[in-house]
């Protein structure tokens, strides 16, 4: 019997409080055709209500992919549980879904990402739950808000701390999934599917195990279909035997906003000079200074914001290839991607399913991760994940507290306060407007990352702003570098709301990071050799 539906033929396999897991990374590998129909379904039968919905990894975008915000309808959905949620720039409309959290329509939930395929890796292997000490003393820790994120789903809780073997964890319960929702590049006629376009394989194979083990229905969405027999068997990321239904989705975006681009999915590699270089500004001083953390032939993650230009800053400066970059969509090596093509990479190495990924990242199996921040602690605790005034600006913490729990080395990057306007001439920082909003505050809003924590582990972090570098030294936000051209007292000292320690010797910061001409000694060294 064919295996071959249409989108709605498809979604009439969801039944009323059905729990539901979806495999997608904003416009990445997002079903959205399928999840379109689930969405139209209830508009017109009123049927399927009172859905758990499981994204490991925002499905959909504010970029012409709405994932999610399909079912974001009353009655629709019940539970969702997300590593993160559709995002976009603050001056746009809220997502759909983020106006239904708010407003304590379904319990809503932020567990990061790597727990969440572990949850549903569990609920394959008909195992319990998950035991983990990813999230301790974070917002993830039921002694703070349990990953909840409104009061609904405070009063519906979904981790506790548990004694085991002498020492404290974290348990998160399994789910079992009734109907996991995919997408692959083909599938045959046996529903065997490769991801040959795909910029990330992410969860497909967990997700689809976790359904199919649990008696449930897995839906995979592709833009083409060959015939039986005729896909090399190295190819197939996902088994026919797990899938029940294949849908057709010929128009199908590769990821955000992009139809198809072959360097993203590894078909071909990019010339490195046609890559952008990032112009001279505060922000391209402090890519640039956190590049200097850096150490040839390591394993570096990267995440949203400054860091993200880090890559270019080290192809502009002759040192590609020093570095392998590894993000939790799953590319190794090559140049990620910038703004909302975020998660893909240009010219990877390879491509590693993301809760292995997660595995490598939660167990500190890499050298370095380069980082965000939107406030710091006075305890070096930091927040990503919780912005009170525009929510779906940060879209939840995704992978950061499975990436920071036992990271050996964390750079993390940001603007001292908000608002300010700067400048840099004649070689120093100049301050032309102080910004009205501490980023340096007493307690962050939502502990994204624990500084207390990262103490007692011994963790090595660091702090790069535009007009000094802290570290957490013994407890204390210490400062230890301050930028040519900025004021002690008045510029760091007085804007931070608390006290900060201050490094004796205090050293200025290389003088280099802040010429527009910048080229590093590594390409005038290897230049000069050749």
């Amino acid at each position: 019997m064919s295996k071959i539906r249409s989108a709605l033929e498809a979604v009439q396999r969801i039944g009323d409080k059905a729990v539901v897991a979806v495999n997608s990374s904003s416009g990445l590998c997002c079903p959205d055709l399928v999840l379109q129909a689930l969405g139209e379904r209830y508009r017109e039968e009123g049927h399927p209500r009172q859905l758990t919905m499981i994204h490991p990894i925002a499905a959909g975008d504010m970029f012409g992919t709405k994932g999610v915000d399909h079912l974001a309808q009353d009655g629709l959905i019940d539970t969702i549980i997300g590593g993160s949620y559709p995002s976009g720039p603050s001056s746009a409309e809220p997502p759909l879904i983020w106006k239904m959290l708010g407003e304590n329509k379904i319990s809503a939930y932020n567990v990061p990402s790597g727990i969440v395929f572990d949850i549903l890796r569990e609920a394959a292997g008909k195992r319990p739950g998950v035991l983990t000490k990813v999230g301790l003393d974070t917002f993830v820790d039921p002694a703070l808000d349990g990953c909840a994120m409104n009061d609904r789903a405070r009063s519906r809780p979904i981790v506790r701390r548990v004694q085991f073997e002498g020492d404290e964890w974290l348990y998160f319960p399994a789910i079992a999934p009734d109907v996991a929702i995919i997408r692959a590049s083909t599938a045959d006629e046996r529903g065997n599917l490769t991801f040959e376009h795909e910029g990330a394989y992410l969860g497909a194979m967990e997700l689809a195990l976790a359904a199919h083990n649990s008696g449930g229905t897995v839906i995979a969405q592709v833009k083409r279909i060959a015939q039986s027999g005729t896909l090399r068997p190295h190819d197939v990321r996902v088994p026919g035997i797990l899938v029940d239904i294949i849908v057709e989705a010929p128009d199908q975006l590769q990821t955000t906003a992009t139809a198809y681009d072959p360097a993203i999915s590894g078909e071909l590699f990019r010339p490195l000079d046609t890559f952008t270089i990032p112009a001279f500004d505060a922000a391209k001083v402090m890519a640039r200074r956190v590049a200097m953390e850096l150490e040839n032939g390591w394993a570096v993650n990267i995440g949203f914001g400054i860091s993200a230009n880090v890559p270019r800053i080290l192809l502009e400066e002759g040192r590609h290839g020093e570095i392998t970059w590894v993000i939790e969509q799953g590319a190794v090596g090559g140049i990620p991607l910038l703004d909302f093509k975020f998660g893909c990479s240009s010219n990877a190495e390879a491509f590693v399913a993301s809760p292995h990924q997660f595995t490598y990242f939660q167990a500190g199996g890499f050298d370095a991760s380069l980082l965000s921040f939107l406030q710091i602690g006075e305890d070096g605790s930091v927040n990503v994940s919780k912005l009170a005034v525009r929510p779906h600006v940060t879209a939840g913490a995704g992978g950061f507290v499975d990436i920071t729990a036992r990271a050996r080395k964390i750079v993390f990057s940001g603007y001292f306060n908000a608002g300010a306007k700067l400048s840099v001439v004649d070689g120093k920082l100049r301050i032309d407007k102080e910004g009205k909003v501490a980023k340096l505050v007493p307690q962050v809003d939502q502990v994204s990352f624990s500084g207390k924590r990262a103490t007692l582990q011994n963790q090595d972090v660091t702090y790069v702003t535009e007009r000094c570098v802290l570290k957490l030294i013994e407890g204390r936000l210490t400062v230890t570098e301050i930028a040519p051209g900025v004021d002690l007292k008045r510029d760091i000292l007085d804007q931070a709301a608390f006290p900060l320690a201050v490094a004796d010797p205090l050293v200025s910061m290389p003088a280099d990071l802040f010429e527009p001409d910048r080229r590093s000694r590594q390409a005038v060294t290897r230049e000069a050799a050749e």
